[in-house]
């Protein structure tokens, strides 16, 4: 079953109205509170590759970024949708260059 981007903006908004995210005293829409949990769960998906952890794992771990990251978005009342789409117009772009650890597309040039 594929999703739209709305239908899934749409589950994660009603997560966060179904904990009141966004009341202040929760805290749910501190970026500062948002973004310890983002590198928390890429910890635990980093995690699922040094301890050999199977795919359905990785996968899951994968699932919280993107759950969080959507969460992010509605936190900062970001449209998200058009953010990603004006964002690979630009890296489309970009040259790809080999680095020590492998090919990343960057602006970066080496000197």
């Amino acid at each position: 079953m594929s999703q739209t981007y709305s239908e899934m903006l749409a589950k994660v908004q009603e997560f966060h109205d179904k904990h009141s995210f966004h009341e202040k005293t929760n805290k749910g829409h501190d970026m500062a509170y948002r973004i310890l949990l983002t590198v928390e769960e890429l910890g635990e998906f980093a995690e699922c590759f040094t301890k050999g952890k199977p795919d359905s794992e990785k996968a899951e771990e994968l699932a919280d970024l993107l759950i969080l990251i959507i969460g992010h978005a509605i936190a900062m009342k970001v449209d998200l949708e058009t953010a990603f789409n004006q964002k690979m117009k630009k890296i489309m772009k970009r040259p790809a260059i080999m680095g020590d650890f492998g090919i990343r597309v960057t602006e970066y040039k080496n000197d």
